[in-house]
């Protein structure tokens, strides 16, 4: 395969260079390309494709639990921005402002929205009057735009697309459940479609949403040991709609403020794919978001009938629900082998007259390099269990990164040499006061990832200050 790899462009080791190598493959596997305005990136086909099916599975998902797809505008009014003090003060340094329209300056600025908390407010203040008018279940697919200093391909974009639900409930606590439930679909969808493992928490309040009474969020280990923050959900209390004024008349006829949430995924968890599951060889795709499961590669094409018995393969994979696709171009099957591996498709099916003689095909698997030689009797049933073997492989091995590299701290000494020497997690008590967490990041160079929902007592005290320890946090370097 060494070969075969020389006759596609060739990428930076990962263990030489993790970020050349990231970047490296988002350039040669065709998922994305750079446009003239710094940090606004160009999604090809292929990596719009993998968002599609994104979309397509948590559509659904939000969609079986009662809620709609709506669209605002993408500009918000200064004014409107400013009625929550805290949300604005926490965007106003990655804010674009549009100044004028044509040639005509405009009397008020327009923010280009970076998140659209305060345009459903409005919105929700105009069509919210009574309890029965409850809840309101919005989700918006559309880009934002923030002006981030730096820019990387899928993980800072100035420009990315993402999904964020907004709700208004009459009640704390059906606003929390819903909160809960957005939070545990997103964590669903990395471990069962993404097979990217998942640390589920609360972040703490220097880490949260600005605005927000809590954000829950769902914490990831990427191959180089950082960690990403793949997904978040946010209880807002009443807040957001005391500053606008949204009220409705409750079932005791008195005037009442809805509750609020509000929750997103974006294109980064793309690169999150990327990062948890890829090689040297390029991409690596679980079958479940992959555009193509299965990749057909006829070998001696020229030959007669060798099309023929590859397209019947094809048509059967597609009749049984399977993505795939045949390449029957003229370039040489060694450079096929090498552009398919790059480009993560789970499963590349090998089919020459030897094979045709054998009525047997050969499957590789993208994730371990497995080869099999198998009857194509039974070929849909047999693709299908590869590709369910493919995903749980790679949930495996991603998995067996997130438990190798989480452990457990008893002080910031300690804290500071492994993560020096290792990466991945720290776990270690907290006292809960900001100077403490401050600390870790001055010292240790960490931030916190989360307070976990699921609880240890490593210790009774903090191990940066020594009081008594409230919650057991993880800490990680993050992208």
């Amino acid at each position: 395969m060494a070969q075969d790899k020389k006759q596609v462009e060739q990428i930076t080791d990962m263990e030489v260079d993790f970020a050349k190598w990231f970047t490296d493959v988002c350039k040669k596997a065709e998922l994305i390309d750079y446009s003239s305005i710094k940090g606004m990136f160009i999604l090809r086909p292929y990596g719009y494709a993998i968002w599609e099916n994104f979309q397509k599975i948590l559509d659904g998902k939000f969609k079986e639990t009662g809620h709609e797809n709506v669209y605002l505008p993408m500009l918000i009014p200064e004014s409107l921005l400013q009625k929550e003090k805290d949300h604005v003060e926490g965007f106003a340094p990655e804010c674009a402002w549009v100044t004028y329209g044509g040639s005509e300056k405009l009397e008020e600025r327009y923010c280009i929205r970076p998140t659209s908390e305060t345009l459903f407010c409005e919105h929700y203040a105009n069509i919210i009057h009574s309890h029965r008018d409850l809840p309101k279940l919005y989700n918006q697919w559309c880009s934002v735009l923030r002006w981030e200093k730096t820019s990387r391909p899928f993980l800072r974009h100035r420009e990315f697309l993402w999904q964020e639900g907004h709700t208004m409930h009459a009640t704390a606590e059906e606003a929390i459940a819903e909160t809960e439930q957005m939070f545990n679909i997103y964590a669903d969808f990395c471990e069962h479609y993404l097979a990217m493992p998942v640390v589920k928490g609360r972040k703490t309040d220097k880490e949260k949403f600005a605005g927000a009474e809590a954000t829950y969020t769902v914490e990831c280990m990427m191959h180089d040991k950082k960690a990403l923050q793949a997904g978040t959900s946010h209880y807002f209390g009443d807040g957001f709609a005391r500053a606008f004024d949204i009220t409705f008349a409750g079932k005791d006829n008195q005037p009442h403020h809805p509750f609020q949430t509000s929750w997103g995924v974006s294109t980064r968890l793309i690169g999150g794919v990327i990062m948890t599951h890829g090689d040297n060889n390029g991409l690596v795709l679980p079958p479940r978001i992959a555009p193509i499961q299965v990749i057909i590669i006829p070998v001696a094409q020229h030959k007669e009938g060798v099309l023929e018995a590859n397209q019947a393969v094809m048509n059967r994979l597609k009749a049984a629900g399977i993505r795939v696709k045949m390449d029957d171009s003229d370039q040489s099957a060694g450079w096929k082998f090498a552009e398919y591996e790059m480009k993560g498709v789970p499963l590349r099916l090998e089919l020459g007259p030897k094979d045709m003689e054998k009525n047997q095909c050969v499957l590789v698997r993208r994730d371990n390099g497995e080869k099999s030689f198998v009857s194509l009797d039974s070929i849909e049933e047999t693709v299908q269990a590869m590709l369910d073997a493919v995903q749980q492989g790679l949930y495996d091995k991603a998995k067996k990164n997130l438990d190798e590299n989480t452990y457990a701290c008893s002080s910031l000494e300690e804290v500071k040499e492994r993560m020096s020497t290792q990466g991945g997690f720290a776990k270690t008590m907290w006292c809960g006061d900001l100077e403490c967490e401050l600390k870790m990041k001055e010292e240790a160079g960490v931030s916190s990832r989360c307070i976990p929902l699921e609880q240890e007592h490593l210790s009774d005290v903090c191990p940066v200050c020594g009081k008594p320890a409230r919650h057991m946090v993880y800490w990680g370097v993050a992208y």
